[in-house]
């Protein structure tokens, strides 16, 4: 018997291959990378080892010069004149290095200052800063401060270097500044160029600028403070600040005032608007009482019984409507379905008598006691001091057993002195500092800017300096200014502060438009509502808003076209008379 053996052989895939091969790949780049890294990193140390003994030795050389040498060659103050280029470049290891060298005359007050001191220029600073840019550039600097030997030779800088002394001073808005508040920006230009002559971040911020005679810009700053500068006459014919003038010898001393920046947060409102209770009968949340009808599913329909069909009648009334601030009441719709031949639906509004709710009088709602049953009902007419609350209640009836009515949705509307968004409202804010006065000696404001609130009714001004600030509307714009919130006016602004701010606004004609869904009633946020006439030449389109309004103001008494639309919806197209204080309700109706 024999064996029968069947040889095999093994051997790689090609994808095996290239895996094999990618891991391969992986490793050896992550060694070759590592490699070069280290080779740039020995590079860069080799670099910065030469730089620093570049730079080790240019101060050496600065402090073997003889004081008058130390300078660089046709400098101007604050900076030292002597024999040093400011910039030459040398190689070391095949590097080209670029050696920057700068001296700083300073002004100590503790040698005394102006008059109090012979010369100003007491000592200099010496920066000498070596700088590589091959592939992996950098830099290094080193300081030194070399002194006079002895007051001759202090005086002859000011002899070969004439100079006064510029003393500049910050505070914050209490007349201090702490070294907790970090160091402020102090900024010294050449008012005619304006190059930066000097600057320095003292943190106790007091700093002496020694200067060449002449007049100069000064200007202080810190992120998240205001900033104060001061001004020449070409800019404000009389400046409250004006530039500093430095005299030879002499101490100018010059003081500023900066703090942490505020804001307001403004709404621009209308002294009146309109709101609405509606239910569109989801559930009875919005139902005070019922009687033999079914609530569900956005309808009222009359309870059935499975035996004897519908009952012949039933009535369901809302809880109490109870307007903030009411003005006048306005109208009463409803939206509902009714066979004409077997099925009614009649509406009315109730008031509380005392001991209970009772139907309100013909005689100051005509047509009331027998019901209305066609909508809408105007409301107008109806003391607001007689009837500060009410009820609506819906009857329905069928002569049918097999059929019902049904009511969807109900709504009552009305005027009130509460306040409605008026977006795109123009309003000029100014604060009470002053830069100076213009040739005519009129004020020149530090902060007078026109504001426009976006379309919401919102704008939020922030970088403001802490100052009193007054709020105003140009009468041309068509609006009045009759109100403001807070009260005390101007409005004194805090360093580091926030204020709400509500402006009230008025026009003689104005349209407050609504928007709703023709079913339910409910607004319809963000429909856009374009009013235009093309003899005024006014055209402009907005959003309503959560409420599904949107206020247009100022306007001219006309008749204006009108186009709502919004997604979901069929668009309208109506015209809208305006004259005085115009309000209008539009219904959408839902595309299917």
């Amino acid at each position: 018997m024999g064996l029968n053996i069947k040889n095999s052989r093994q051997g790689f895939t090609f994808i095996e291959v290239l895996v094999g091969t990618f891991l391969i790949l992986v490793v050896f780049l992550g060694i070759v990378g590592a490699y070069r890294l280290g080779i740039q990193a020995l590079n860069l140390s080799k670099n910065r080892i030469a730089a620093a003994a570049i730079a080790g030795g240019r101060i050496e050389m600065i402090r073997s010069l003889a004081y008058h040498e130390v300078g660089t060659l046709a400098a101007k103050l604050p900076f030292s004149k002597g024999v040093l280029d400011s910039s030459t470049t040398t190689v070391r290891n095949g590097v080209e290095f670029e050696i920057q060298t700068e001296v700083k005359f300073i002004s100590d007050d503790a040698d005394g200052t102006g008059e109090n001191d012979d010369c100003d220029l007491d000592y200099k600073k010496a920066q000498v800063k070596v700088i590589w840019t091959t592939m992996f550039g950098g830099e290094v600097k080193l300081v030194t401060d070399v002194a006079p030997k002895s007051l001759i030779e202090e005086i002859n800088s000011c002899v070969s270097q004439p100079a006064g002394l510029l003393s500049v001073e910050v505070f914050d808005a209490f007349g201090s500044w702490g070294a907790e508040r970090g160091a402020p920006l102090i900024e010294i230009f050449d008012p005619v160029t304006d190059d930066l002559v000097d600057f320095f971040e003292p943190l106790g911020g007091k700093h002496n600028f020694p200067l060449a005679p002449g007049n100069y810009r000064a200007v202080v700053s810190k992120s998240g403070y205001s900033a104060e500068r001061t001004y020449s006459i070409d800019e404000i014919a009389i400046p409250a600040k004006p530039n500093p003038t430095v005299f030879e010898n002499k101490s100018t001393n010059i003081s500023f005032s900066i703090d942490k920046t505020s804001s307001f947060s403004v709404d621009t409102l209308s002294t009146w608007g309109t709101d609405s209770f509606y239910d569109s009968f989801n559930d009875e949340s919005k139902i005070s009482a019922t009687s033999s009808v079914v609530v569900a599913d956005g309808e009222v329909n009359l309870f059935s019984d499975p035996e004897i069909g519908y009952v012949d009648s039933g009535f369901v009334i809302s809880k109490t409507i109870s307007p903030f601030k009411l003005a006048q009441w306005s109208e009463f719709l409803w939206n509902d379905f009714k066979e004409s031949a077997t099925t009614t639906v009649s509406y009315q509004a109730l008031y509380y008598g005392g001991t209970d709710w009772l139907v309100i009088p013909d005689e100051d709602l005509a047509g009331n006691e027998s019901g209305f049953v066609d909508s809408p009902v105007s409301l107008i007419g109806l003391a607001t001091t007689t009837y500060p609350e009410i009820r609506v209640k819906a009857i329905l009836s069928t002569s049918d057993a097999s059929t019902t009515p049904a009511v969807y949705s109900w709504q009552v509307s009305w005027t009130a002195g509460i306040a409605t968004p008026i977006g795109n409202a123009e309003f000029t804010l100014q604060g009470d500092k002053l830069l100076g006065y213009d040739s005519d000696e009129e004020p020149v404001y530090k902060y007078s800017v026109v504001h426009l609130s976006d379309s919401n009714g919102r704008k939020d001004i922030p970088g403001l300096e802490w100052d009193s600030y007054t709020f105003s509307v140009d009468p041309e714009s068509g609006l009045d200014l009759v109100g403001i919130v807070p009260s005390e006016h101007p409005i004194g602004l805090p360093p580091d502060s926030s204020i709400d701010v509500s402006l009230y606004l008025d026009s003689q004609d104005s349209l407050l438009l609504s928007v709703q869904d023709s079913i339910t009633l409910e607004p319809v946020f963000s429909g856009e509502a374009r009013l235009y006439n093309t003899g005024l030449n006014y055209d402009k389109v907005q959003y309503t808003d959560k409420k599904g309004q949107t206020y247009f103001v100022p306007l001219e008494p006309a008749v204006y076209d009108l186009e709502v639309s919004s997604a979901g919806y069929s668009s309208v197209l109506t015209s809208v008379s305006v004259s005085g204080a115009k309000t209008k309700t539009i219904n959408l109706e839902r595309v299917e």
